[in-house]
């Protein structure tokens, strides 16, 4: 055998036995998925205190096997085999990134994963009902104990000199990510979007919301949502769409991703919009690389660009007249006659209706982000004592006051509407309107590079953006962080000003503010 033969030998055993060892570790996280997507879906109710606990369960094995001293072994072997690759091989991405993986991970006991996991079980189950009953004082014991154990997190983690708590929770969600840095996102956009909604607010011209207050039953609704799925690219025999309180997008692998979305019997926006938006998500995790499942090359980038991924599904397309060009006709094969009267100028103007409200999942693309800053504020708050538990909603109320300018009503459309911290993710709302500034800039440049792509959407030719996104975004899982991805794809760096370009181009003409 040459030296160069052995060399190359040991590589292969090194790599080979580090990727085998993550992916069987992930085969656990995997299974909690599908449990997790279970409990959201089908599970019936007088499960939620074992399934609790077999999250726990997962959750504690899969930490234990991921951080083993072996492990360190096998990464640091690894380190040395692809020392002379290049950084951004496959090969040396995923070593770069397990490496990192790891160290996170071997900061925090296998009983505080576990316990994270079953509170997190135990306190979805309870939001679930404080929701439905409109009573945040059920939820709030929940709530105190998911904080406290997240401020423990962050303490095992650590963060940057001169950041906080929140820091070190949002690296899980988009590495590196500091308060800090959202601050300097948020106040120069949220006085760029306050500028724009003073004009519309003052327009004489107002777009029809008619369709927005349109009975349709609730069973054609979900083959509608379920066909326009479909016919975007989200691949069914590789997925499911089901119900749930919240919408979300969950499951394994590639081959196994699951989407919810909800409805509601006057306004079909509702659950087209959001199902769009999760088979953004959802065709993203399908065009991950089935075969490096469980490493960081077939996982996605993080979470802003996931979240790029959904937003741009949901508006620059799904708000488009080039879409609804096209989706117009497919109502009469779901509804029959009873939308005939609504024109194509109808479902143009009523997908793209500015008029701040209560929920986030629900709202027009200029106030969105409204709605993302008060969660940001919120849960530093939180993190830092800043607030108690108890006045959470009394503080949301007021923040919806000062941003939006509307009345919250109750705890179901106030401070009990979003799944995020029932599950423990404090530190997930800013990659919203990350992802938000991502997708305008990404979609610009697909506009450039492929002729005739939203004259395609009028014909229900979809592909042609899948393929784009597939290849430029979807085939590069973890290489890149946010901003190295932006500046490769885009050529430059993230920036508001393509969605602010967006947002201009099609709500002035709409208020007459041209």
């Amino acid at each position: 055998m040459t030296i160069a033969s052995a060399s190359s030998t040991a590589t292969h055993i090194a790599l080979t036995t580090l990727f085998s060892a993550v992916q069987d570790a992930h085969l656990l996280n995997s299974t909690a998925g599908i449990l997790g997507w279970d409990q959201e879906t089908m599970m019936p109710n007088g499960g939620a205190e074992l399934r609790s606990r077999q999250l726990a369960q997962l959750a504690r094995l899969s930490h234990e096997t991921f951080t083993t001293p072996k492990m360190g072994e096998y990464i640091a072997a690894a380190e040395d085999a692809v020392r002379s690759m290049p950084a951004d091989c496959a090969d040396a991405v995923n070593v770069r990134e397990i490496r990192r993986d790891y160290d996170k991970a071997t900061k925090l006991s296998s009983s505080l994963i576990a316990e994270l996991a079953q509170t997190g079980s135990q306190a979805q189950h309870a939001w679930v009902e404080a929701r439905r009953e409109s009573d945040f004082k059920k939820f709030q014991p929940w709530l105190e104990k998911t904080v406290k154990l997240n401020i423990l997190k962050a303490q095992c983690l650590g963060w940057p000199k001169g950041g906080e708590a929140w820091d070190a929770l949002a690296d899980y969600y988009e590495p590196a990510l500091t308060a800090a840095d959202v601050t300097k996102v948020f106040e120069p956009l949220r006085a760029r979007l306050q500028k724009l909604l003073d004009r519309i607010r003052g327009a004489s011209k107002k777009p029809s919301n008619a369709f927005n207050e349109f009975a349709l039953p609730i069973d054609s609704q979900e083959k509608f949502v379920r066909y326009m799925a479909k016919r975007i690219g989200f691949d069914f025999n590789c997925g499911r769409l089901d119900r749930s309180a919240h919408p979300f997008c969950g499951g394994s692998h590639s081959r196994d991703v699951r989407m919810t979305t909800r409805y509601t019997e006057t306004c079909v926006f509702d659950a087209l919009g959001s199902t769009m938006h999760e088979s953004g998500h959802g065709m993203y995790e399908q065009g991950l690389d089935f075969a490096q499942s469980g490493l960081p090359m077939g996982s996605a980038a993080g979470l802003s660009v996931h979240e790029s991924q959904s937003r741009m599904w949901e508006n620059q397309v799904g708000r488009s007249m080039h879409f609804w060009k096209w989706a117009r006709p497919q109502l009469s094969a779901f509804f029959g006659d009873a939308c005939d009267h609504f024109t194509l100028e109808h479902l143009y103007q009523a997908a793209n209706v500015v008029e701040p409200g209560l929920i986030r999942v629900e709202s027009d693309e200029a106030t969105y982000n409204m709605h993302v800053m008060i969660r940001f504020k919120l849960e530093r708050d939180m993190l830092n004592g800043d607030m108690a538990i108890k006045d959470l909603p009394g503080i949301w109320n007021q923040l919806y006051k000062d941003y939006l300018g509307v009345t919250v009503p109750d705890d179901r459309r106030g401070c009990l509407q979003d799944v995020h911290w029932s599950m423990g993710a404090i530190g997930y709302f800013p990659t919203y309107t990350l992802g938000t500034l991502l997708a305008a800039q990404l979609f610009e440049k697909a506009r450039k590079d492929v002729p005739g792509l939203e004259d395609g959407f009028a014909r229900g030719e979809f592909a042609p953006l899948l393929s784009w996104l597939r290849k430029n975004v979807h085939s590069e899982g973890r290489r890149y962080r946010l901003d190295e991805l932006c500046r490769k794809v885009t050529g430059e760096p993230l920036s508001a000003d393509p969605m602010m370009r967006h947002l201009e181009a099609k709500l002035l003409p709409l208020y007459g503010l041209e």
